[in-house]
């Protein structure tokens, strides 16, 4: 009984909860997945499944390599490398992305995510290809994790309103700004003590984190293209959908008008969660859309 309501609670917050949830769950989904890739590789006393999706989908530092596998450069960060990597980023990710989605809104979270992460691999690969105590390793260097894209979201919102404020336990209230930057100095610190690569990605990510809301704030929004796709496909759609139903609207039955009604419900549950996000739903509406689901 828990474990069907566990499930029918990740199908709520895939299907219906707001952009961040969905993306930690996502996160979580690939780490499982990954995991038992390793367990597989584990038990048949080899390496080459693992060895095969780090190839093909982690980000490599080579020009060249990233050249003729463009696609790494987003899929590397949805790859976890263990149970502690994953989750002190869905923390960060819970803990800024909804400030981020307070402050700003939520469909700006994918498109930084993403942006994010490829800023974290260009200063990633700069510094293999600069730095020389990691040229050595420029050919075969492989990026993995969302740090960067996180980091970019969380510089974001502490670009957006610095004084927002965090109770972190022993040291109580501490403004967002703050905890961002002891995060990117712990990172920098760690430098010299392995991963290097991976700490200069960081760097990256908050860098176009923060430099998104310095131009948004001199009215550059590189991700204004985003809103008119959406607006052209809502107005399609709905003139579509008015369409038919004033060529229909003189026959219908007393089954489609239960259907419109249904989808009226679910439409306007639909705005509810854009406003409000999922957890703002009633129990009866959270069970509604999940029955309607299985329609």
């Amino acid at each position: 009984m828990l474990t069907a309501s566990l499930a029918d609670d990740l199908k709520h917050q895939l299907r219906y909860g707001n952009i961040v949830m969905k993306l930690i769950v996502l996160n979580a989904a690939v780490f499982l997945a990954y995991s038992l890739f390793f367990l597989f590789d584990f038990f048949s006393q080899n390496n080459h499944t693992v060895s095969f999706i780090a190839q093909w989908f982690y980000a490599p530092s080579s020009w060249t390599q990233s050249l003729y596998k463009p696609w790494t450069l987003f899929t590397h960060q949805f790859f976890h490398l263990g149970i502690f990597h994953l989750l002190f980023n869905m923390l960060w990710l819970y803990w800024f992305g909804e400030v981020f989605v307070l402050y700003l809104n939520e469909k700006r979270v994918v498109p930084l995510y993403l942006l994010g992460g490829v800023g974290g691999w260009l200063v990633y690969a700069l510094a293999y290809h600069l730095v020389p105590v990691l040229q050595p390793a420029a050919e075969g260097s492989l990026l993995a994790g969302a740090s960067a894209s996180i980091m970019a979201i969380a510089f974001a919102a502490a670009a957006l309103h610095p004084q927002h404020k965090f109770n972190l336990l022993l040291f109580g209230e501490v403004p967002i700004l703050y905890v961002a930057l002891a995060g990117l100095l712990i990172d920098l610190l760690n430098i010299p003590r392995g991963g290097a690569g991976t700490y200069f990605a960081h760097l990256g990510g908050a860098l176009v984190g923060y430099g998104y809301i310095l131009l948004l704030r001199a009215g550059a929004d590189i991700f204004a293209p985003i809103d008119f796709l959406e607006q052209m496909y809502t107005r399609l759609f709905q003139r579509r959908k008015l369409h038919v139903t004033h060529s229909a609207a003189a026959r219908t039955s007393p089954q489609q008008k239960k259907a419109a009604d249904d989808q009226q419900r679910v439409d306007d549950i639909l705005d509810k969660i854009s406003r409000s996000g999922y957890d703002s739903l009633t129990k009866d509406e959270k069970d509604f859309l999940f029955h309607f689901s299985k329609k």
